[in-house]
């Protein structure tokens, strides 16, 4: 496979990682360039960053912007309108995961919060966010860009999806899914990528029982393929729109909170292996479709 290095600074090139099976994962970390200098280009470039943290349970996501490096510390604030800016509820020495894109890779990390500060001109961080100062991370993990495109289900795959909100009571194992199995929504996976899914319900689905809307963040379950394990995720829809047969309803999935931790980064590697196979299962698909001998119509 080609790939072209999404840090071409002189030698200092990428390194892949492999998986247990021999093939290869698009997750590759920068060799020889500091974290430190990274978060430098992003502050210098202007580059917005997508920062997930987890508050009563429930997992965010805030647009911010890299304001400052000092040392071994780094500076973030909300990049939303004025408008609309609300309080980041957020507290010191708490994990989040941060990612942001340049050039031919998505970088993600998972720090933690060291200090919160008020911006300029600000009498108080509750009033409008303030600054988040955290922790300049000891390693930073870039992910191809092609994963992030979407792969469609093979068609000899039925993939089941399990969906259930999120109350910020409990976390997420299989024994919670199952005692909320009357909050469930059940549906169809279309496609996926290492950022979002899109998955196809029953109207009568989804106005039963869990009651899904668009903004919501809720629970997902799936087996990606029959003889592995369930992957469970979080997620935020992003939109719910009627199929072209008007038959069911289409979910728009926005996958969050894998940066913020290591076992989040084994999950998005797990993800990131999966449209790999799924991409490979509908190459072998057309490759044959491509192979059989057009019929004599004469």
């Amino acid at each position: 496979m080609k790939w072209v290095p999404v840090w071409p600074v002189g030698r200092r090139y990428l390194t892949h990682v492999w998986n247990k099976g021999g093939t290869m994962n698009d997750v590759m970390t920068p060799h020889g360039v500091e974290p430190g200098k990274i978060l430098r280009i992003v502050i210098n470039s202007k580059i917005p960053a997508i920062m997930s943290y987890c508050s009563r349970g429930k997992w965010h996501v805030a647009k911010v912007r890299l304001t400052d490096l000092d040392g071994d510390r780094f500076s973030v604030e909300s990049m939303a309108p004025k408008k609309i800016l609300r309080p980041i509820n957020i507290q010191v020495c708490q994990p989040v995961g941060m990612s942001f894109k340049y050039q031919y890779g998505k970088f993600v990390f998972d720090t933690s919060v060291e200090d919160l500060k008020p911006s300029e001109g600000q009498q108080a961080y509750q009033a409008r966010g303030g600054t988040i100062v955290l922790a300049v991370p000891e390693k930073i993990e870039v992910i191809q860009r092609r994963s992030y495109f979407r792969v469609s289900v093979p068609e000899s795959l039925h993939v089941k999806v399990l969906m259930w909100p999120r109350n910020g009571k409990h976390h997420d194992n299989q024994q919670n899914t199952a005692d909320s199995m009357h909050q469930c929504c059940h549906g169809r996976l279309v496609d996926i990528s290492a950022g979002g899914a899109q998955v196809v319900v029953p109207h009568e689905s989804l106005t039963a029982g869990a009651k899904l809307k668009k903004g919501q963040f809720i629970g997902v379950r799936f087996t990606p393929m029959p003889y592995e394990t369930p992957l469970v995720l979080c997620a935020q829809i992003r939109n719910i729109l009627p199929t072209a047969d008007g038959r069911d309803s289409s979910i728009g999935l926005q996958i969050v909170g894998l940066e913020a931790s290591a076992e989040g980064h084994a999950t998005l590697n797990r993800l990131i292996g999966i449209v790999e196979q799924y991409y490979q299962a509908n190459q072998q698909v057309q490759n044959k479709e491509a192979l059989q001998p057009v019929p004599n119509s004469g």
